[in-house]
């Protein structure tokens, strides 16, 4: 009775993850090691690589606005990271941010993107700074939002990387986290979006995309390397040698994003650092502008460094 009632489960969660799929915005897929990407693209002028988070995929910088409003000045490429959106993860690889990093790049080059600006949200903040440090003569600049750069060790990231588990993380991640998820959806959007107020639009489009079983996967793959980073530290930044901008909600309640900002600021000597009030892990979402600003901070910083080198100009201040 208890495999038949976990089967069911499991069919009917695999038949709502298809529905998920079904109207998201279509963009281009490129074919490259073993795998494929897919991302949105828009606008002409200086490329501009966007990276979403765990959990999340390109759409979360379409509903943020940011999207759109950085096309109108850049050529703009928000690609969905490997496992999430329609974006496969491939078994049998560990999609470190070291191996998105390479991914990422490689994907660029083949679309002929030179010299560009990369954002990147939360985990994606960890795979934009990789490829600052991988591939310097490709990457102009960085900004990070609510990144995680120096992680210590948690629980909730022990209990998060548990779907990975061979065997019993496939019961979990077919039959049983999917509902979870669904349940406790909206309490998961006031945690991450606190003290700010829940965008809608995120969290409707987000919802059925988070709960696919295949998704959870990579969702805990990358839990799973976090509590790696945080048993096993190494992370040193002050090798990155172009403009670097560091945004933070000051009421990010997932971690200490205001702390984690200002010792990354501390390290990188020609960074600008904003900590944004009244926005939590969510900041894209809650303060589009603070983003977009920062941008065209470090897109204008970049355009003045050397461009065969990469060396950066001094920069002070905030």
């Amino acid at each position: 009775m208890l495999s038949a009632a976990t089967a069911g489960l499991a069919l009917y969660n695999n038949l709502l993850a298809r529905r998920a799929l079904a109207g998201r915005p279509l963009g281009r897929f490129i074919h490259l090691r073993g795998t494929k990407l897919h991302f949105l693209e828009a606008g002409d002028g200086q490329p501009l690589l966007l990276l979403h988070g765990n959990g999340a995929s390109a759409e979360d910088f379409t509903t943020s606005g940011i999207f759109d409003k950085a096309a109108a000045k850049y050529r703009v490429l928000a690609f969905d990271r490997p496992g999430f959106g329609l974006s496969p993860r491939p078994v049998g690889r560990f999609w470190t941010a070291g191996a998105q990093a390479d991914l990422i790049q490689a994907a660029a080059e083949k679309l002929g993107v030179e010299r560009y600006v990369v954002v990147g949200h939360s985990w994606g903040a960890a795979v934009a700074l990789e490829m600052a440090r991988r591939h310097t003569r490709f990457v102009a600049g960085v900004v990070v939002v609510a990144g995680y750069h120096y992680p210590p060790p948690r629980l909730a990231l022990a209990i998060s990387a548990l779907p990975a588990v061979p065997l019993i993380g496939t019961v979990l991640r077919h039959a049983i986290l999917p509902s979870l998820v669904r349940l406790n959806w909206r309490w998961a959007m006031e945690k991450i979006f606190h003290p700010a107020r829940v965008a809608t639009l995120f969290a409707a489009t987000t919802s059925g995309l988070a709960s696919r079983p295949s998704q959870l996967r990579s969702i805990s793959a990358e839990s799973f390397l976090m509590l790696a980073s945080a048993l096993f530290p190494n992370r040193r930044y002050a090798d990155i040698g172009i403009p670097v901008g560091i945004i933070a909600g000051a009421g990010d309640q997932l971690f200490d994003a205001k702390a984690e900002a200002l010792r990354l600021h501390a390290e990188i000597d020609h960074s600008l650092v904003d900590i944004v009030r009244d926005a939590g892990h969510m900041v894209h979402q809650s303060k589009p502008q603070a983003v977009l600003a920062m941008i065209d901070k470090v897109a204008a910083l970049a355009s003045v460094a050397d461009p065969v080198s990469g060396a950066p100009i001094q920069v002070s201040g905030s």
